[in-house]
């Protein structure tokens, strides 16, 4: 299966620099300089290339892996545009979606010929618009969640239902949420479920650039944030935190919640709170761990950054959010946080301890660049898959 390449602006429009945040002080991830015309309050470090391993890791009292010499990509499909793969905690097959507008099954690592779903004549699959998420329902294996930008560009969140494993009623639909989205970028779209079976659903800030249309820190706007949507129609969908510019990806991890929110012109950004609601990201006060557009900015009760990446370092230019690994193929990295970037392609880890980003390491060297990173995802064993514009790969321990 090798359609053709569908075209994406992922990559963030340049407008003016980004003074630093006179309220704070963080470490920055980056290794560049402060950029000019700012005065310096954070500490900079050097993010690790190297990560000591456990010359042995016992997962059972039966089993002891080998030590872990290094990480992989295995290429498991080319198909055009993936840009999630989901599954169910313990089922043996996962679901790759693709922002045209279809659905297919993964198992065994091998992609089904036919799609589950396919829905591309309700997907505006252009710029940053199509079907961007999917969220299978937690207790329920007949429902399942999609978001896409509708024929006009509008974000949409609607239930569907499976006949099967192997195939979905494209009729079955039913809208959960809408939201007129003013331009074609910044659209989020990550689905994933709380533990309390909320839907949570990343939204950017309606795009162009610099906030333009003020959705920002406006209360009134569920753009520029996170939404909980009840899929049972108990409660309307509202804000659960605000100040995000474009949410590419999130992960829910216990009782946390790691959020990777594209920047404008300088600056990405990870942050890492407690998955409670009311959080405010700080967009357009600040971009990363600096004011937006101003000199002195107020940033007390906004949520700081735990990593902060500059434009340029290794390619740098559009953040792809990640999963925090808890599988059992790769022991040592459990609890680990993997994320990349669109245009970079690296990958990189941290460890969330104590409030900080600790273990930082940057494993590209050894696993490569696949290409431009669209996502992350991980199959019922908690295994780890990256999707690229042009393909599927899952991560996998070379021992």
């Amino acid at each position: 299966m090798r359609p053709g390449l569908i075209s994406i602006l992922l990559v963030v429009s340049a407008c003016t620099g980004a003074p630093e945040i006179a309220t704070s002080t963080s470490a920055d991830a980056a290794t560049s300089s402060t950029h000019p015309n700012t005065t310096t309050l954070a500490t900079t470090t050097t993010l690790a290339t190297t990560t000591t391993l456990a010359t042995t890791t016992t997962l059972a009292t039966t089993t002891t892996l080998e030590s872990l010499q290094s990480l992989a990509y295995r290429e498991l499909a080319t198909m055009p545009f993936p840009v999630q793969v989901v599954a169910r905690p313990g089922d043996e097959s996962a679901y790759v979606i693709t922002k045209g507008g279809q659905i297919w099954l993964l198992v065994a690592g091998e992609v089904a010929p036919e799609p589950v779903l396919d829905i591309s004549d309700r997907v505006r699959s252009q710029d940053e618009q199509g079907l961007l998420s999917m969220a299978l329902h937690p207790t329920d294996p007949s429902r399942f969640y999609l978001h896409y930008s509708d024929d006009a560009g509008d974000t949409v969140v609607s239930e569907f239902t499976f006949l099967s494993p192997t195939q979905a009623d494209p009729e079955s639909e039913r809208v959960l949420f809408q939201a007129e989205q003013p331009a074609p970028n910044h659209n989020g779209g990550m689905l994933q479920f709380a533990p309390d079976d909320a839907l949570l659903l990343g939204l950017g800030d309606g795009g162009g650039s610099g906030d333009r249309y003020n959705n920002g820190q406006n209360p009134d706007s569920l753009l520029a944030g996170l939404v909980a949507v009840d899929v049972d129609g108990g409660t309307a969908p509202a804000s659960y935190a605000k100040g995000l510019r474009n949410p590419w990806r999130f992960w829910i991890d216990g009782d946390l919640i790691y959020v990777a929110d594209v920047g404008q012109d300088i600056f990405e950004e990870v942050d890492v709170v407690p998955l409670e609601s009311g959080h405010n990201f700080g967009w357009p006060i600040a971009e990363g761990l600096h004011c937006f557009n101003a000199p002195v900015c107020d940033t007390s009760g906004q949520v700081i950054p735990v990593i902060e990446i500059r434009h340029g370092d290794a390619g740098t230019c559009s953040i792809t959010g990640g999963v925090v690994y808890r599988g059992a193929a790769i022991p040592e990295l459990d609890g680990v946080y993997l994320y990349s970037d669109y245009c970079g392609g690296w990958l990189r880890s941290f460890r969330y301890t104590n409030g900080a980003a600790v273990d930082q390491t940057d494993w590209t060297d050894q696993v490569g660049v696949p290409g431009r990173v669209t996502s992350f995802g991980v199959d019922g064993s908690g295994e780890v898959y990256v999707t690229t514009i042009e393909g599927l790969f899952a991560l996998v321990p070379v021992r």
